[in-house]
């Protein structure tokens, strides 16, 4: 009897590990979709405002519905979803301490010769008294995108007016192709 007992908690406790990273791996798939969701919606959105009425007309769905998309599809979920950068433009969008690094971290792994395109971090991380699931993945400029004709660092003059009537301590400007714009930022609760 004693030895079944041993038997069924050592493998009890061997599978243990095993079960944790499969629940992360579908966790990691989860988030990618969110941010798939995301971006897509966002730039479904900044794709109609720009034919509709260029770069100014753009700059309303980034202030007003970006915010919400995120929202909409963190209630869904049940997580906490957003976007966030170490060059700010939405002060609401400022990164944690856990972001900040992971940021940092993004920064050097590029630098290092990482893709862009492929830089992402999870964990799990112990957030007021409970552990949640920390996803980040990283937004690279792409070729070819709108992004730097407000991020960029040759901004028509009708575009600076209006992001410096919208965010008065924009630094979100200067950026080139391949540059790390931010992150999406996930934490899904246990």
């Amino acid at each position: 009897m004693n030895k079944f007992f041993l038997v069924l908690v050592s493998s009890t406790l061997l599978s243990a590990p095993v079960l944790a990273a499969e629940s992360n791996q579908a966790r990691v798939e989860s988030s990618r979709n969110a941010v798939k969701e995301l971006q897509g919606a966002l730039v479904t959105e900044l794709q109609a405002a720009m034919q509709a009425g260029g770069p100014v007309n753009a700059i309303d769905v980034c202030n007003t519905r970006a915010a919400a998309i995120a929202a909409d599809i963190s209630q869904k979920k049940g997580w906490k979803i957003g976007r966030t950068s170490l060059k700010l433009r939405n002060a609401n969008n400022a990164p944690d301490a856990w972001e900040k690094k992971v940021l940092k971290d993004f920064e050097k792994r590029k630098a290092a010769g990482e893709d862009p395109t492929k830089l992402e971090h999870t964990e799990v991380v112990t957030q007021d008294g409970k552990q949640v699931f920390r996803y980040m993945k990283a937004l690279p400029i792409p070729e070819g995108a709108p992004c730097l004709k407000c991020h960029g660092d040759k901004i028509e003059p009708a575009v600076t007016a209006k992001l410096k009537a919208l965010y008065p301590n924009d630094q979100a400007t200067g950026y080139k192709q391949g540059d790390l714009r931010g992150a999406v930022t996930i934490t899904q609760p246990f």
